[in-house]
Order: structure tokens, then C-alpha cells, then sequence
């Protein structure tokens, strides 16, 4: 079995010593996402819509640039700082879903890097 690190400047540069994503036996593992814009290493301001989107974006990115798409996505693990945004977190991701979603978990944490509302990880399929 060969990996492959994956690395792109369409999505923040990791703020540890992980990689974007890792291209394996015909998956891509990608680290979580917060909602970083790539731009400027910065936190999206704004609701849980608004961060949620960025991580997807964030996410998409990762996964174009290992040729792979969101609609590959088998696998979506969530972490939520406050399990109250749930509800608003399901209406902005619901739109990169498409008609046939991932399987899923969503979770509550105490804390998340750079005091991020949200972040997100997924495993897809590759090609």
C-alpha cells in the first residue's frame, strides 16, 4: 500500500504537524476542517452557517486537489463547540450534501483550535 500526502493553497495550511489529507488505498482521509480562510489564515466571522460553509469549502478544496469531489465523501465526523448550533450546522451543511449523504457523527466538544465553532473531517473515495 503507497500514501500520498495531499496539500493545497486552496485550503488553510495545517495548524499542526498533520497534512491536509492523506491519499490511501483508494481513500482520502482528511483532517479536520475549521473555518480558516485560506487567504489569510484568519476565522471566518460571522454564525455557525457562515463557518460551517467555510469548512466545507475548506474541505472541497482538500479534496479536488487529491481527485476526489464532496459527493465521494463516505464518511463526515463533526464537532460542534456548542451543541445548540446543531440545528443551524444541519441547514448550511445540508446544501454540499447533495441527495445521497454521507454517513455521519456529530459531536460536542469543550474546545476547538483557534476558538473555532465548528470543525469538520471526512473520508471519501477517491477519483
Amino acid at each position: 500500500m503507497t500514501k500520498q500526502t495531499i496539500s493545497t493553497q486552496n485550503a488553510p495550511e495545517a495548524v499542526g504537524p498533520y497534512s491536509q489529507a492523506i491519499v490511501a488505498n483508494g481513500f482520502v482521509f482528511c483532517s479536520g476542517q475549521i473555518p480558516l480562510d485560506p487567504a489569510t489564515g484568519t476565522l471566518v466571522p460571522g454564525s455557525i452557517a457562515d463557518q460551517t460553509r467555510r469548512c466545507m469549502q475548506n474541505l472541497d478544496a482538500v479534496l479536488t486537489e487529491a481527485g476526489s469531489s464532496l459527493d465521494r465523501i463516505v464518511k463526515v465526523n463533526v464537532y460542534l463547540a456548542d451543541i445548540g448550533d446543531y440545528a443551524e450546522f444541519n441547514d448550511a451543511y445540508a446544501g454540499f450534501t447533495g441527495s445521497d449523504p454521507p454517513a455521519r457523527a456529530a459531536i460536542a466538544v469543550a474546545g476547538l483550535p483557534k476558538d473555532a465553532r465548528v470543525e469538520v473531517e471526512c473520508v471519501a473515495l477517491t477519483g
